[in-house]
């Protein structure tokens, strides 16, 4: 007899509004521990507003989440952050002349004094413990001081990636279209990382237009059309045009 696996959050007929538009209107889902979970569905469909509104970047305007089966009402994205929602936006948020150690450990910098009295960076244990935390999600770079507007595209959401898992408290990371914008080779690392993410036991949430990349690395994915929820289906239980009927409005 299989173990029911608690959900690790539970959204339930989730509402949003913007004046008298209906953004996202009665959606309900979960994602389980270490799940991959997508949602895709058409520009305008709600992906990123239901995101926001897990992140705490929007308030809800109806319905519920839970959070281990607590109740979760997020103000603003450090409530979030505080039980372990992360997010990486697009634009990474990075710091373009600092390098990937900096950007890591931006804000929360470690300190060492010379000579027992002037304090100053120890870049040393910046680069050190930055190669520690993305060789637990198998990463590797080839350089953590070199400014990040030189590095690759999956190198630089590597560096976005380390600064969410410095603090070892991440349990879920929400990825808005993780592999826009990059090249073939790229795009197959980050697919990669995601995946590897989900075996070291953190959750990922992957809003994606491309469904290649979805069938890849997801478990489960989230329908969304016109704001309201057209299905969740099992990845492997499925195809790809089943699924762009669901995104088009053709039905089961």
């Amino acid at each position: 007899m299989s173990q029911t696996v608690q959900p690790l959050l539970q959204v339930n007929h989730l509402r949003k509004n913007f004046g008298a538009i209906e953004a996202v209107k009665d959606v309900s889902f979960d994602i389980e521990p270490a799940e991959i979970v997508a949602i895709v569905g058409d520009n305008g469909a709600g992906k990123s507003t239901v995101a926001k509104m897990i992140a705490g970047a929007y308030r809800r305007d109806g319905g519920e989440m839970l959070w281990n089966s607590t109740p979760y009402d997020p103000t603003q994205p450090d409530d979030a952050r505080a039980i372990g929602i992360e997010t990486m936006y697009q634009d990474l948020a990075l710091v373009n002349d600092l390098d990937a150690a900096g950007n890591i450990f931006l804000n929360r910098e470690p300190m060492r004094r010379i000579f027992g009295v002037l304090p100053v960076l120890d870049r040393g244990q910046m680069r050190s413990r930055s190669a520690d935390i993305l060789r637990r999600v198998k990463i590797e770079l080839p350089s953590y001081d070199r400014p990040v507007r030189q590095l690759s595209g999956g190198q630089r959401q590597a560096a976005a990636l380390g600064r969410i898992l410095l603090s070892d408290r991440a349990r879920l990371i929400i990825m808005d279209e993780p592999t826009a914008a990059l090249g073939v080779q790229e795009q197959r690392k980050v697919l990669d990382l995601i995946s590897s993410l989900g075996e070291a036991g953190i959750a990922i949430m992957i809003i994606s237009h491309n469904l290649e990349h979805v069938f890849s690395v997801s478990r489960r994915i989230v329908v969304l059309r016109g704001g309201r929820l057209a299905g969740v289906v099992k990845t492997a239980e499925v195809d790809r045009q089943h699924v762009v009927s669901l995104i088009v409005g053709g039905g089961a």
